[in-house]
């Protein structure tokens, strides 16, 4: 029974990890669209003031807009014009 819990495991960690490098390597079209979006118009993540639904992206539980699920998480970021995020209380320039 052990080893049958073992093999299942490590089976799921193992396309766990195919599938996030896959999305790392081929991310969604909304996230490439925020991405030439950021660069176009200068503007930087700002991690940490998001709304519920309400992110550009994010690093970790997911990498989507519209996905956070709680508010203000310190992983999601909103793209801001460059230099306004310090100005906003709890708004962080990396992910924590």
């Amino acid at each position: 029974m052990n080893r049958v819990l073992v093999a299942t495991a490590l089976s799921s960690a193992i396309g766990l990890a195919v599938s996030m490098q896959a999305l790392a390597d081929n991310p969604p079209q909304v996230v490439k669209d925020n991405m030439a979006r950021a660069m176009a118009q200068h503007l930087e993540k700002c991690y940490g003031i998001n709304a519920v639904a309400k992110n550009d992206c994010a690093e970790g539980v997911h990498s989507c807009a519209g996905q956070a699920t709680t508010a203000r998480d310190p992983k999601s970021f909103v793209l801001l014009p460059a230099g306004d995020c310090e100005k906003i209380q709890g708004g962080m320039m990396k992910s924590s």
